[in-house]
């Protein structure tokens, strides 16, 4: 019997992930480009050059808000773009062959879910962890049909503007483009640190992987940023943990990079404000997909056949 693949895409603030996925589970071959003005034009090409007729569907996972009745992009906050772009029919035209679109936790969700970390579980909650804060939620082991915006909860009253226009959301707290601009500004008022020369004395080129390194060798600003930035999504874990009492709190994204400073500091701030009994009984864990948890998961909208437009 011949084998099934269904592509999956994974669009975000930062970069577009595309696989080949066999029904089984397995990214076959995979595509990472920088997102970038020429949206659907860099995903077409992808595409192009992984699709077979052996492919049997495509899935998305975007960024933001889902219409799922008429499968478009509402509102991206971190990548407007795809707002402007019938997506969906889009490459349903081009590939004559169904599509799926999905929040990108959400689909995240779905391939932990079916081949990573929560696999097996009942129920558990997944932060997405990146440019932006995401969020999708399994319980009785079924992806709740919600918007799960939870980097978008608000942890500050009178907190810091976000993207999405709101004041105070977790992700202008937690996110990589929230330490990479509290950084900067901490930077920009004369402070020493090993950062300034990472970058030859430019610090508006750091990235949030400099951040990390200079963490690593020992530099009080980095640590401090992360560690503060660790304490407010600490909050939003808290939040999810006593809302939901999942059995587990998966962590995905290029953020879970920096466990040992933001991540732990992110586990000892929920451990004081979620319910004790709660905290005893949810596993903190990383992404088993890692990378691929997206476009694993996009696929696997096909092969579950969710959200088909």
């Amino acid at each position: 019997m011949d084998k099934k693949y269904a592509i999956g895409i994974d669009l975000g603030g930062t970069n577009i992930r595309v696989g080949l996925v066999s029904a089984a589970g397995e990214v076959e071959k995979k595509i990472k480009e920088p997102t970038s003005d020429s949206l659907l034009e860099t995903i077409i090409k992808a595409v192009d050059s992984l699709f077979s007729d052996k492919v049997v569907g495509i899935g998305i996972g975007v960024a933001g808000v889902i219409d799922r009745n008429n499968r478009k992009v509402l509102n991206s906050p971190n990548l407007h773009a795809v707002e402007e772009i019938d997506i969906a029919n889009e490459m349903k035209r081009r590939f004559s062959t169904p599509v799926f679109i999905e929040n990108d936790a959400n689909t995240a969700a779905v391939g932990e879910m079916w081949i990573g970390a929560g696999k097996g579980l009942s129920g558990f909650v997944l932060f997405t962890l990146g440019t932006g804060i995401g969020g999708g939620i399994v319980h009785d082991k079924n992806l709740l049909d919600i918007s799960a915006e939870i980097g978008h909860m608000t942890i500050s009253a009178d907190g810091e503007k976000c993207h999405c226009g709101n004041y105070g959301c977790l992700e202008s707290y937690a996110s990589a483009r929230a330490i990479r601009s509290k950084t900067v500004s901490v930077l920009e008022t004369g402070r020493e640190s090993l950062l300034t020369g990472y970058c030859g004395g430019n610090f508006y080129k750091l990235t949030v992987e400099d951040i990390f390194r200079a963490a690593l060798d020992g530099d009080n600003l980095a640590r401090e940023v992360l560690k503060n930035a660790g304490r407010y999504l600490g909050i939003g874990i808290a939040n999810m943990i006593n809302l939901m009492s999942p059995e587990a709190i998966i962590l995905a994204g290029g953020l879970i990079g920096a466990w040992d400073l933001y991540i732990q500091e992110a586990i000892k701030e929920a451990s004081k404000r979620a319910f004790k009994e709660l905290f005893e009984n949810v596993k903190i864990v990383p992404s088993m997909l890692k990378d691929d948890a997206g476009t694993v998961g996009a696929a696997g909208l096909v092969f579950f056949g969710n959200n088909e437009t």
